[in-house]
C-alpha cells in the first residue's frame, strides 16, 4: 500500500500549494467566507509548512516517521475541519468533502501501519 503515502503526499503538497498561491481562493471554497490579511497570511505560512511536509516526503513516503506525520495531520484536520462543519460556522463548498478526504487518507494510514506491523 506504499501507494497510500505517495497520494497523501500529493495532497498535502497540493493544499499548501494552493494555500501559498491564494488563500483567498482557499478560504472561499473551504470556509464559504474571505480570509482577512492576517489570515491570508497564516494561511500562506500554513501552505509553506505543508509544502516542507511534503517535501519530506519526496523520493519516499512510506518511511515510518514521515507516514506517522501524515496520519497526525490528517486525523487533526479530519477532527478540526469536522468540528468547524458540526458547528456551522465557516462552511464552503468544499469543506465536507475535504473531511471524507482527511478521513480516507487518515484510515488508510492506519491500515499501512498495523499491516507493517503485523
Amino acid at each position: 500500500m506504499k501507494w497510500v503515502t505517495t497520494a497523501v503526499a500529493v495532497e498535502i503538497a497540493a493544499t499548501g500549494l494552493i494555500l501559498v498561491i491564494s488563500p483567498l481562493l482557499f478560504g472561499r471554497l473551504v470556509f464559504g467566507d474571505e480570509l482577512s490579511e492576517p489570515g491570508q497570511a497564516l494561511g500562506r505560512l500554513g501552505g509553506i509548512a505543508l509544502l516542507g511536509l511534503a517535501l519530506t516526503s519526496w523520493p519516499d513516503a512510506s518511511t515510518r516517521p514521515v507516514a506517522r506525520a501524515m496520519l497526525a495531520y490528517n486525523l487533526l484536520a479530519t477532527v478540526y475541519l469536522g468540528y468547524l462543519g458540526i458547528i456551522g460556522k465557516l462552511v464552503g463548498v468544499l469543506l465536507w468533502p475535504a473531511v471524507v478526504l482527511h478521513l480516507i487518507f487518515a484510515a488508510l494510514l492506519a491500515a499501512e501501519r498495523s499491516a507493517a506491523r503485523a
